[in-house]
């Protein structure tokens, strides 16, 4: 019996597996530790070392050998940053040892950009919310609708529910107002109120704004007829 002929051997497996892609073979051959740091930068949630290896093409054993090798080097140089676990995936964060440094820039840098009108009615809003726009505005005796607007695109204000009375929309300080100026609740707030004046002093000054005023009329003198009719009732 002859032998099978060459065209009928089946060719060697790995000839029929498909070709990696070029853009993975290059991130195969990214250095592993700057790839890793590179991703991390611009994450902005905690990844997992799985979804790391995925980002920079090397096995996740390595990947993750890799973060804690980095964590350490941080930590062993003091740098401004750590590299941390946290929900099961590593994250960049400042160093809590730095958070002055921080806290310094981000807080001096808000106050700069917010007017003194806006200060004011920002504190006025805080003492007396819930609060409305009129008045926020009576108690400053200015208008503030655009401070008001300006003080809600920040995120420093909020609109918390409408007047019953009224249906105006009424305000209130938000959580972003109490994360700027450090504090954990509105009971923190130093004792200021007492100098504000009370909403019923405002009552009158409302009415007198929300009103309008009536057209003075000028007396009309007496006709000859009108004091005729004043001697017969005499």
């Amino acid at each position: 019996m002859s032998d099978p002929t060459p065209d009928t051997v089946a060719p060697p497996a790995e000839a029929t597996l498909p070709l990696q892609g070029t853009d993975e073979l290059e991130l195969g051959l990214l250095d592993l530790e700057p790839a890793l740091e590179a991703v991390l930068m611009v994450a902005d949630q905690a990844l997992d070392h799985l979804t790391l290896a995925q980002a920079v093409g090397h096995p996740p054993k390595d990947v993750e050998q890799a973060l804690a090798r980095l964590a350490a080097e941080y930590d062993e140089q003091g740098r401004g940053f750590e590299l941390r676990r946290v929900a099961g995936g590593w994250r960049f964060y400042t160093r809590e040892a730095f958070a002055p440094a921080v806290e310094r820039f981000v807080l001096d840098g808000q106050q700069a950009r917010l007017t003194q009108a806006a200060l004011e009615t920002m504190a006025v809003v805080a003492y007396r919310q819930p609060v409305s726009r009129s008045r926020v505005s009576a108690i400053r005796g200015v208008n503030v609708d655009g401070v008001m607007r300006t003080l809600v695109t920040r995120g420093f204000v909020e609109e918390v529910g409408h007047d019953p009375e009224t249906g105006a929309v009424l305000y209130g300080t938000s959580a972003y107002f109490l994360e700027r100026m450090g504090l954990d609740s509105l009971d923190e707030l130093p004792e200021l109120a007492p100098y504000l004046p009370e909403m019923d002093d405002m009552e009158d000054e409302l009415s007198a704004m929300a009103a309008p005023a009536a057209p003075a009329t000028p007396a009309e003198p007496a006709t000859g007829l009108d004091e005729a009719a004043e001697g017969e009732k005499q």
